[in-house]
């Protein structure tokens, strides 16, 4: 409708055009003023002699007298001659022999706008809608039968700054394994003579935004062959039998262009376990499962294609799709470690205006459990909160504040608390705080806040000093007295406790839940794993627990994570009843100052 609007709105404009322009040619502007009379008032000035000069423009008289810039006009009657029609309505033959008639004939182009234009503009209006209607026709088939096209995109090359294997810090194995590949396109007879086959397909396996798009972006630019690039949801469509067309289409382009690579990103929204689904045997979705799978390793596959696809969702895709011959190399992209996580902090600095104070050190010690993307928008975060407060450069304090918004969320200053909510969270906190720096196995404090942030209204900053992968019980049981420190101080001095400590009791749990069921860290229980998960794989999502043990396993499982539970609550109370005057100390000033940095914390700890 809206293109049909705007054809017409078009032909108008141009009908408004030469309307405009008829209008010109007929009555050129020449500075000169008209007046319609009649043709008595004619006869009456040729009479009086007046009239000096007749112009006679078919069946349009232009008088012309005495006055200057002034032309008199009138119609006469179509058929009869000027003289006739003058002299029949009284005009003296001797007066009208002294003006000066002039006979002018109309050129074919205004005879053209005049006589014929109003008869075939019409005829052409409706024509030009005629065609308009048959080409939408037209155009609705050809999109019927192009419906089944691939939607891959051939990567071309751009001239913004390209993207390659320097640009991806760390992941080491990872690039290792990926430049194998592009060197095997680009000097495959190295490999043929000594009988190695080219890999049919990569699978980037990893948590997201730990790069797997990034590192085939960099496959792209490094490999010199054609890329072509889709995601998994695009071959998926409401009618059966696209999805496994389109999948066809795209390795017949690839082929077409051998050797070359194609990339799926999200794969899992096509490969997902076959079976699972609501919609039998004719589900669209296994039918492109079904194709991709036949094009990768089938009777005619081809051995100059590789495929390459992400996934963050490796436990749900379908065995055939993983198994060799299909996708022979699948590589795990962790998150970054702490060296890691400084090299791609100094990539995403690079064109930024960096002051010279800062230490990336410090601040890839500060974000552990960040992924590439979140350090790339912590970066982006100090650049933004630098340009607000109208600064030069990017200073430490930008960086640092920006780990906290990213962990935590913005600032919440205008949350403010009564006096004694105040109150309670610097309590709040300076339990958990104080339990941190009081247990060996806890990871050290950086920093101490009852500056609402996102939905905490205070918080508590400690992070581990070394990447860690693997953890103890003894960690966990301090971790659960930290958790329990604020719900302990708040007991202890206030003789109550509030929702502020409902999130820490529900982490608490969690972790206790898991160290009986799933760690088998509970002496009672022994080495046992409890529960299983189901997983609807069409959902895609975890939608319930299985139990596979009985009831009185139950009761002992409640009953152990009962227990470290309460274990953690008491040593939290013990230690904070033995170094109450330091948790008043630590709550005062925090109420004081609203902030407390690791080292006026630790400070005050050896006062």
């Amino acid at each position: 409708m809206k293109s049909i609007a705007k054809y017409i709105l078009i032909v108008f404009v141009i009908l408004l055009g030469l309307s405009g322009l008829f209008a010109l040619l007929e009555k050129p502007f020449s500075g000169q003023t008209t007046e319609d009379i009649s043709l008595s008032q004619v006869v009456s000035k040729i009479n009086s002699g007046e009239a000096k000069e007749i112009l006679v423009k078919g069946d349009l008289l232009e008088i012309k007298t005495g006055e200057e810039n002034k032309i008199f006009e009138a119609k006469k009657e179509p058929g009869v001659s000027v003289t006739e029609t003058l002299v029949n309505l009284g005009a003296e033959k001797e007066k009208l022999s002294q003006v000066n008639i002039n006979v002018k004939d109309e050129s074919g182009f205004l005879f053209f706008l005049a006589n014929i234009l109003p008869f075939l503009l019409p005829l052409l209006f409706i024509l030009l809608i005629f065609w308009f209607m048959f080409r939408q026709t037209k155009q609705g088939a050809m999109q019927a039968f192009s419906f089944t096209k691939s939607k891959a995109r051939l990567a071309l090359p751009s001239n913004k700054r390209k993207i390659t294997f320097k640009d991806v810090a760390g992941l080491q194995e990872v690039k290792q394994e990926i430049e194998e590949v592009v060197e095997f396109l680009k000097e495959p007879a190295k490999f043929h003579k000594l009988g190695a086959r080219i890999p049919r397909g990569i699978l980037l396996i990893g948590a997201p935004g730990t790069g797997k798009t990034l590192l085939a972006k960099a496959v792209a630019n490094e490999a010199n062959v054609p890329f072509y690039f889709v995601s998994g949801s695009e071959f998926v469509e409401m009618f059966v039998g696209v999805g496994a067309n389109r999948v066809r289409d795209t390795f017949e382009q690839a082929k077409q262009t051998a050797p070359s690579i194609i990339f799926i990103d999200e794969i899992d929204a096509v490969g997902r376990h076959r079976g699972a689904g609501l919609g039998g045997g004719h589900d669209e979705r296994e039918q492109t499962l079904n194709q991709i799978l036949v094009e990768m390793d089938g009777f005619d596959s081809h051995n100059s294609v590789i495929v390459m696809a992400s996934t963050n969702r490796p436990d749900i895709l379908d065995p055939a799709l993983l198994r060799p011959g299909r996708f022979d190399r699948r590589i795990i992209l962790d998150i970054p470690s702490l060296n890691d996580r400084e090299e791609i902090l100094k990539i995403h600095a690079e064109g930024k205006p960096i002051s010279k104070d800062v230490k990336w050190r410090v601040v890839a010690e500060r974000t552990s459990g960040f992924s590439g993307a979140d350090l790339a928008n912590l970066v982006n975060e100090a650049a933004i909160l630098a340009a607000r407060q109208e600064q030069k450069e990017i200073t430490q304090d930008n960086l640092l504040l920006s780990i906290e918004k990213v962990m935590l969320g913005p600032e919440r200053k205008s949350h403010a608390l009564s006096k004694k909510e105040k109150e309670i969270t610097a309590y709040h906190e300076a339990g958990h705080a104080l339990m941190a720096a009081s247990l060996p196995k806890s990871d050290p404090v950086h920093k101490i806040s009852i500056i609402s942030r996102g939905r905490a209204g205070g918080y508590t900053l400690k992070l581990p000093s070394e990447d860690k992968h693997l953890r103890t019980k003894p960690e966990f049981e301090s971790e659960l007295a930290v958790l329990l420190g604020g719900y302990a101080a708040e007991k202890i001095i206030f003789k109550e406790v509030t929702t502020g400590a409902s999130n820490d009791l529900r982490v608490a749990s969690d972790i206790a839940r898991k160290m009986v069921t799933e760690y088998g860290m509970s002496d009672v229980l022994g080495p046992i794993t409890y529960g299983e998960k189901e997983e609807m794989v069409f959902l895609g999502k975890e939608i319930s627990s299985h139990k596979n043990y009985s009831e009185s396993i139950a009761q002992e499982i409640d009953e152990e994570i009962k227990r470290f539970i309460s274990k953690a609550f008491l040593t939290a109370k013990k230690i904070l009843s033995q170094k109450l005057e330091t948790l008043h100390s630590v709550a005062k000033e925090l109420i004081k100052k609203e902030t407390l940095e690791q080292k006026e914390f630790y400070a005050l700890l050896k006062a």
